[in-house]
């Protein structure tokens, strides 16, 4: 069983909702990338998204941008990644999802990373600029590897395009809190609350709300919503700030787990 799977029953059966955090692979580098997801596990992280570095971000904020652009300054490569993860795999169970691009992945070949992912303990694949109707062949590859394929899902009523979205996701359904980048945002599309419960009629797949939480009470509206908040430029922009980057994430990790908990 996938271990997204195996978290997200643990939290359904606890009444409690997930936190998954953002963090790019090889910011400030690599050795400290691992201590920070380590502490994140340590202290209360559902899930770890972790970003791979890609030259044309287009769905990313500035401060994910800055966080990237000092990734590649470090030439991260996909081999580094795998080994990040393994090390990770060492002393954590905690679900492990990749964010990036598709022009890497195509270079790298599909099925050979997909294989990877899984050979290195990967649970869950976010392809933030292939849309729905060209998954068509990296779903069975992911499904065949127990590779969880996570589709981003518009703030928008259903229609049959959401409904098929919504069908082809495995793990979670990562529903944008906003139209745009990551980042920084004032409100929620008003109509979030709506959309979840609509969600809700089509499947039992956990939601989680993304894009532009910046803010405790944000997360904690989010949590009310969704079964799961999941945070990056909030994260990025503390860690970059910082210089204990490890402490900064315990902390970090810690009042946002309060938050979500409702405390």
């Amino acid at each position: 069983m996938n271990r997204l799977d195996k978290r997200f029953d643990a939290l359904r059966k606890n009444g409690k909702k997930a936190v998954i955090l953002f963090v790019t692979a090889g910011d400030p580098d690599l050795p400290t990338t691992l201590d920070i997801i380590k502490a994140l596990a340590a202290n209360g992280t559902d899930c770890i998204e972790l970003g791979i570095p890609f030259s044309d971000p287009i769905a990313d904020g500035p401060v994910i941008q800055q966080s990237t652009a000092r990734a590649l300054a470090n030439h991260i490569t996909f081999h580094e990644i795998w080994n990040l993860v393994e090390a990770f795999r060492k002393d954590y169970d905690t679900p492990i999802v990749l964010m990036g691009y598709l022009n890497p992945i195509l270079r790298y070949g599909t099925d050979r990373f997909v294989r990877d992912c899984r050979r290195c303990g990967v649970d869950g694949l976010i392809i933030a600029d292939l849309p729905y109707e060209e998954g068509e062949e990296l779903e069975p590859i992911c499904r065949e590897q127990d590779v969880h394929l996570i589709y981003l899902l518009a703030p928008e009523e259903m229609n049959a395009r959401t409904e098929k979205i919504v069908h082809a996701t495995r793990g979670f359904l990562y529903l944008v809190s906003h139209y745009g980048t990551t980042g920084r945002q004032e409100h929620f599309q008003k109509n979030l609350k709506r959309i979840v419960r609509s969600i809700r009629t089509l499947t039992s797949l956990p939601v989680a709300i993304g894009f532009g939480i910046s803010s405790i009470q944000q997360a904690r509206d989010a949590a009310e919503i969704a079964d799961g908040v999941i945070v990056g430029s909030w994260l990025i922009r503390e860690l970059e700030q910082s210089d204990t980057k490890t402490e900064t994430a315990v902390q970090f990790v810690r009042r946002l787990r309060q938050a979500v908990d409702g405390g």
